[in-house]
């Protein structure tokens, strides 16, 4: 079966004009260039790999139903590759919703599990349960590994956190990505830990880079330098979430210009209120009020709680960096390096003879329909 689009196609680094595209049986078998414009615009399919839920749905602690609908939500906003996120949970509840996970992933509704803890600092909490926050444990980690039957592909932990040699071992050991964050640690203390994983042969992220940690001090430059510094080097990807909220966009900026967007991965940060309106919402064990879209922590004072987790899908971000005049070219590395990270690097290609895994939209990117791995999404 053979279908033919009509687009003008964009992907990381460069613009290929309007382009005649058929796809047969799933696989792109044709690309040819045309002279004249073309009102749809074709991008290779996003990758998300933190992301906490959607449409009232919740990784961390909601039923199957619930999470399937929160990665069906992601995958038709064009998310084609993504990783569900869990939070520092005690184990009694963790271990059974990395079993619930995997059941997803059996099931293609998603690529993978993110474990976001429980191996971080309390005092970089951020949005989550400091009760559920302990010290590296690499037996509980290995039992996380079991119930997740394969499927657990990152996971957050602190720089400083006990037996972390161990821990990054066993991730080396079983394909998980290391994401080092929520942590207090020095540049130093960060770097050594890099050095590590990279030494170990593990994939090296920083979990949504200057959120819960350190500000970038000149004379205590802390871990945001020590991630800048390895991603510049090939060595580590930092997390960007380019929401305006979670960061400045000019923050954004800097990241991108000076690490190169390669070296970034746009990830949502998403909890259970994105597509949904204002109102209360829960994100593992603690309650979160959205106001104007912004999540954050229900206080009991009235005061400002910490940002939770986030609202807007990777798309969202792509279109506001592309409102302020960044190109989408430019752009589209950030948006794609996660396919790489978790080795689905044919997903972020739009090509003759690669599976058919791209994004339909018009040029304001509203999606018209998703592709992933050669079929048609929702």
């Amino acid at each position: 079966m053979s279908e033919q689009l009509f687009a003008r196609v964009l992907v990381p680094g460069a613009d290929l004009g309007t382009q005649l595209i058929e796809v047969t049986d799933g696989v792109i078998t044709r690309l040819d260039s045309v002279d004249k414009p073309a009102s749809d615009i074709v991008l290779p399919g996003f990758a998300d790999l933190h992301t906490h839920g959607a449409v009232g749905g919740s990784f961390p602690s909601s039923d199957l139903a619930g999470c399937r609908a929160a990665a069906r939500h992601h995958r038709v906003h064009g998310s084609t590759t993504l990783l569900a996120s869990t939070v520092s949970l005690t184990e009694d509840r963790l271990l059974p919703q990395l079993e619930l996970l995997a059941q997803l992933a059996d099931e293609d509704e998603i690529d993978g599990i993110h474990a976001e803890g429980p191996f971080i600092n309390a005092c970089r909490c951020g949005a989550q349960d400091p009760a559920a926050i302990i010290d590296g444990d690499p037996e509980l980690f290995s039992r996380m590994i079991s119930a997740a039957r394969g499927h657990l592909r990152a996971m957050t932990l602190a720089p400083e956190t006990k037996h972390v040699r161990e821990l990054v071992d066993l991730c080396a050991q079983h394909n998980i990505i290391v994401s080092f964050g929520h942590t207090d640690a020095s540049a130093s203390e960060t770097t050594e830990a890099i050095a590590y994983a990279v030494q170990a042969d593990a994939t090296v992220t920083a979990t949504h880079l200057f959120n819960a940690m350190p500000p970038l001090h000149h004379r205590a430059p802390g871990a945001v330098a020590a991630f800048l510094t390895a991603a510049a080097g090939g060595n580590a990807t930092v997390e960007l979430i380019a929401d305006g909220v979670h960061l400045a966009d000019e923050t954004v900026d800097m990241v991108l210009h000076s690490v190169g967007a390669e070296q970034v991965t746009l990830v949502s940060d998403a909890m259970g209120a994105a597509g949904q309106a204002d109102g209360t919402y829960t994100l593992g064990a603690l309650d979160v009020t959205v106001a104007g879209g912004v999540a954050r922590l229900t206080t009991t004072d009235g005061s400002q709680g910490a940002i939770a987790g986030g609202t807007s899908r990777v798309i969202d971000q792509v279109r506001r960096c592309q409102q302020r005049g960044l190109s989408l070219p430019s752009v589209l590395p950030a948006a794609v390096s996660g396919h790489r990270l978790i080795g689905k690097a044919e997903r972020g290609e739009i090509a003759v003879g690669a599976p058919a895994s791209f994004v339909v939209c018009n040029q304001f990117l509203e999606i018209a329909r998703v592709y992933r791995d050669g079929k048609k999404v929702g």
